[in-house]
């Protein structure tokens, strides 16, 4: 049975600004929050968040209204989303590196009634401006809004109390939006808290000191943040991401347990500080959100004290795995086995279902899927797949894989990055491993393009490791002799970074745009 086994018994229902309420009665004076500039205690924390209640309350929040977050990981952020929660509303968090005009889709369609915002959220302020009924907030920013210290209440105001409805939105997620229009995934309280509670595996407790260096808008961060937090131990902020900051504040605080994406991972290992930093402390790291593969994996295992354990799944819900991967080392290659109450099935391009050894796109359900597209009743429908006998709800991954004879899942690519190229199905991801196998490249990614000829055909972009040498042709040439025939790269592009979003994920529609522009 693995380390990490499920909880045995967790309450019915509880909230996330109750398990702090509840810690800082038990033990005020434990540090819970440390950010760039400062740090709080539970009973600091528990305050604040009482405070900022009380201002929302003043200036006409009522349940069921909602606030919206663009700005970096701070203990600010972290005040304001559990206020939102306490005061019986729920919270969108925005991504800041998200354009003006995005950012407007979004509070319009979370339908905000205030907007908390820093130096990291400027692209929002256009919107704001456009949207006279939301209140705005600055946190940690020198912006002209009324700064989040002079706006929450006085310390001794007191919040009119909210009876928690396990029904009520706990926040609406928009989508990372590397292709098309976010969406607002919608998440219940009811369905959170299973996440919360540590009801899935058992990983934190009071002891443990974790290093968020994800960002807070991002389901990636949150499935690891919340249980933390509820489990009473310390939560390091980064507002950004950056490999030897990460590594000192490993070691000054002696972390526990981290939620990486791969392109983190890589960078660690790659930082010339990494062999020399002291991270025994570590009992459990994460991954989740982008394809993490199995010769990084093996390289974490070999170079980074603790246990490993990837996940899969998707901020829609539906059916997640887990791979523990320091238990199961001839499996790096796959995403692991249905999590306890999660069922996964494939489906065909018709979709029905069939083997679950035969490739085909993933659906899931569990106990946790969303409610749906936040006003997108049509987008909703379009990513459920029920069971035909029992009516059961799945959610469609878009993704593509097959289980092996163990049970183990394996990821192809995704439905949509799949490039039909004469006929055959290629996905991106095979000729990407081919790639990673050259050592002149560090970063790689593999897309499709139109062609005449075959109807699409793969071109790839690359960047160079550090030191090496070697121009576009070389590549393709190198890559072509390993790959079939209906895989072979028409093109290839070195360039100096490789687009993707804060957690990692390669922004295919930013490469397409790339490479529309260099191409007449």
């Amino acid at each position: 049975m693995s380390s990490y086994a499920p909880t045995t018994a967790i309450d019915e229902f509880g909230t996330l600004p109750g398990r702090v309420h509840e810690h800082a009665s038990a033990r005020p004076d434990a540090v819970t929050l440390i950010d760039a500039e400062n740090s709080v205690t539970y009973g600091e924390l528990d305050g604040l968040v009482d405070r900022a209640v009380a201002a929302l309350q003043r200036d006409g929040f009522t349940p069921g209204d909602v606030v919206a977050l663009c700005a970096a990981n701070s203990i600010d952020y972290v005040v304001v989303m559990l206020a939102a929660l306490r005061a019986g509303g729920s919270f969108a968090p925005l991504a800041p590196s998200s354009t003006a005009e995005a950012l407007g889709l979004m509070l319009d369609n979370s339908g905000a009634r205030f907007a908390f915002v820093d130096d990291y959220g400027r692209n929002a302020q256009p919107a704001l401006a456009e949207r006279v009924q939301i209140q705005p907030v600055g946190i940690n920013s020198e912006t002209a809004y009324t700064p989040f210290s002079r706006w929450l209440a006085d310390e001794s105001a007191v919040p009119e109390p909210i009876e928690p409805d396990p029904d009520t939105i706990f926040n609406i997620i928009y989508s990372s939006g590397t292709t098309g229009a976010p969406k607002g995934i919608v998440h219940t309280n009811r369905l959170r808290w299973p996440q919360i509670a540590g009801g899935v595996v058992k990983l934190y407790d009071e002891s443990s000191v974790t290093l968020v260096s994800t960002p807070l808008y991002s389901n990636t961060t949150l499935v690891s943040f919340m249980p933390a937090l509820a489990a009473g131990g310390t939560l390091v902020l980064m507002p950004k991401f950056d490999a030897a900051r990460f590594l000192a504040l490993a070691e000054q605080h002696r972390v526990t347990h981290a939620m990486l994406v791969p392109v983190q991972y890589r960078r660690l290992l790659d930082h010339p500080d990494f062999d020399r930093t002291d991270l025994s402390s570590f009992q459990v790291k994460c991954c989740t959100s982008s394809p993490f593969g199995a010769e990084l994996k093996a390289e974490v295992l070999e170079r980074w004290p603790g246990g490993l354990l990837e996940f899969y799944g998707m901020t829609e819900g539906g059916g997640s795995c887990m791979l523990v991967a320091d238990e199961h080392p001839d499996k790096l290659h796959t995403v692991g086995q249905p999590m306890p109450g999660h069922e996964l099935r494939i489906i065909n391009e018709q979709g029905v279902e069939i083997e679950r050894t035969r490739v085909g796109e993933i659906v899931g359900h569990s106990g946790f899927i969303m409610r749906g597209y936040h006003g997108d009743a049509e987008r909703t429908r379009a990513t459920e797949w029920y069971e035909p006998d029992t009516g059961a709800r799945f959610i469609r991954t878009g993704d593509i894989g097959y289980f092996d004879e163990d049970g183990f899942l394996s990821i192809v690519g995704r439905a949509k990055e799949t490039i039909i190229s004469g006929g055959f199905n290629i996905f991106p991801s095979d000729i990407e491993a081919v790639l990673r196998e050259n050592e002149a490249l560090a970063d790689v990614a593999v897309f499709g393009v139109e062609s005449a000829q075959w109807g699409e055909t793969p071109v790839a972009f690359v960047t160079l490791a550090a030191g090496a040498n070697m121009d576009a042709e070389t590549i393709k040439a190198w890559a072509n002799e390993r790959l079939g025939k209906f895989q072979r790269l028409n093109d290839t592009r070195v360039v100096d970074a490789i687009p993707r979003n804060a957690i990692g994920k390669v922004s295919r529609k930013d490469l397409r745009n790339l490479y529309d522009g260099n191409t007449e």
